[in-house]
């Protein structure tokens, strides 16, 4: 009986770590989003990169939009493990933001790109992006052609395209899991010109 206690309190006493740790994480996790949305605030005003803490080594570069599934969060400037903990980021080998080709972000399957499970074909994208060297935003819609689950050797809708689109990857089955073999990829392509934002007017091009 002795032994069963033990096990019994031992048990609780994990469930109490593990469920602490997971508010830790979460608390973590909101406070940085309040961060990084000042930062990206204060680019809009004064044109210019701004890390959300004084020792991080990203910024928000872009805001991502999908309206009928209520999607709003701050896409950062790399991909990087460490970076993916705050948002979703840029994936290096495609084109930079704002640039036109393929363009792909990452983000997690537990937290950031958790409402990709809720996208469809037909869906639009709104994205705008700070172009740091110009100092000026840029905005583009997409619209969902397609979402596909894919092997993580996979990297078709990684490669360059001829024009313009937009791919959003994560892991896959959504959520906490034990494991996530696959790869959930959701490609758009443009439905809009690109729209630049300077002084407040819109300049088509």
């Amino acid at each position: 009986m002795k032994s069963i206690r033990v096990a019994g309190l031992i048990v609780l006493l994990s469930g109490v770590a593990l469920t602490g740790r997971a508010a830790y994480l979460r608390a973590k996790a909101e406070l940085a989003r309040v961060l990084i949305q000042r930062a990206w605030a204060e680019e809009e005003r004064n044109g210019v990169a701004v890390k959300p803490w004084s020792w991080a080594d990203m910024h928000p570069v872009a805001r991502l939009r999908i309206s009928r599934i209520g999607y709003d969060e701050y896409v950062l400037d790399n991909a990087a493990a460490r970076t993916l903990a705050f948002g979703p980021g840029v994936v290096g080998n495609g084109v930079a933001i704002g640039e036109e080709g393929n363009l792909a972000i990452a983000g997690h399957r537990t937290t950031w790109f958790l409402k990709l499970e809720e996208v469809r074909t037909g869906d639009r994208i709104e994205l705008q992006w700070f172009e740091e060297k110009k100092r000026r935003l840029g905005e583009r819609e997409y619209v969902v052609e397609r979402t596909e689950v894919v092997e993580p050797a996979d990297v078709r809708l990684l490669k360059p395209v001829g024009g313009d689109a937009l791919t959003l990857i994560t892991c896959y089955p959504f959520g906490y899991g034990a494991s996530s073999p696959q790869r959930f990829v959701v490609r758009a392509t443009p439905v809009t010109e690109s729209v630049t934002l300077k002084n407040g007017a819109a300049e088509r091009r």
